[in-house]
């Protein structure tokens, strides 16, 4: 659908499946999967990814140019706000002063469940420094809500844990946080597969990120297809409105006009 593009910190993007490049087996396979997915904003974590600050080692940026894909310099394995903002700012050197960056702070290694107090302080130091910052966080709706007062440009609450491959687990705080927050919704961490992400998509959500329901998948090119049609066609159901949900209906389908009655008495 041309004419549906999402639209992200002013700049306009046909896809909305946005796809991390973290877990491949090697750049090649990254890039393959990025281009079965058709995705145009790509992740990287910036504490696990070369790209340029070490010297010595190959360049994601030499497999997936910028000129390209949009990159969203991530936060993953971050704990607290001083080195979540230490390492964008990092990310903003290497990358030419971009702006556009994903925040995400975890609560502790074995659930990487948000630690929203930090991912506040983080974001409004970022948004005050002048970066454009996408954020991971809970479902909460308040928390979505604050966030997006401070200035962020999209909202990312989490599916179910990071990895985890659940699924979406609480739809309803989803859909409360899209009728509190006028900036897109994107859903981040839990996909397991493309249902999951076509889902999403037809609760009205903005966008997809994913990683590992790709790279972890048996066939990740192959899984990176497959999502790009969930979420296409999510986003199609969700525009169409679906019927109302009802436990039977009395009217049949098909018209009974004209129908030959049965010569039984």
């Amino acid at each position: 659908m041309s004419n549906d593009a999402l639209i992200l910190a002013g700049k306009s993007y046909s896809s909305r499946l946005l796809v991390g490049t973290g877990k491949y087996k090697d750049f090649t396979e990254t890039r393959a999967a990025l281009d079965a997915s058709g995705a145009e904003i790509v992740t990287v974590a910036i504490r696990r990814t070369n790209i340029g600050q070490n010297a010595n080692e190959p360049s994601l940026l030499d497999a997936v140019p910028a000129s390209k894909f949009t990159y969203l310099p991530n936060t993953a394995g971050c704990y607290t706000a001083d080195d979540a903002v230490r390492t964008l700012r990092l990310a903003r050197e290497l990358l030419d002063g971009h702006s556009l960056v994903k925040l995400e702070v975890l609560g502790d290694p074995q659930s990487l469940y948000p630690n929203v107090i930090e991912t506040i302080a983080a974001a409004k130091t970022l948004v005050s420094d002048g970066f454009q910052v996408m954020v991971y966080t809970s479902d909460d709706p308040i928390v979505a809500k604050q966030l997006e007062d401070i200035g962020c440009v999209a909202i990312m609450p989490l599916a179910s844990l990071i990895g985890s491959g659940m699924g979406i687990l609480n739809p309803w705080n989803l859909q409360l946080i899209m009728e509190r927050v006028n900036v897109p919704v994107i859903v981040d961490a839990g996909v397991g597969t493309a249902s999951d992400a076509a889902i999403a998509m037809e609760l009205g959500c903005d966008g997809v990120l994913m990683n590992t329901a790709i790279a972890a998948a048996q066939n990740p090119v192959l899984m990176a297809s497959a999502m790009k049609k969930g979420v296409e066609a999510g986003r199609e159901a969700y525009l169409a409105g679906r019927m109302p949900k009802k436990l039977y209906s009395a009217s049949p389908s098909s018209p009974t006009a004209g129908i030959i009655a049965s010569a039984r008495s």
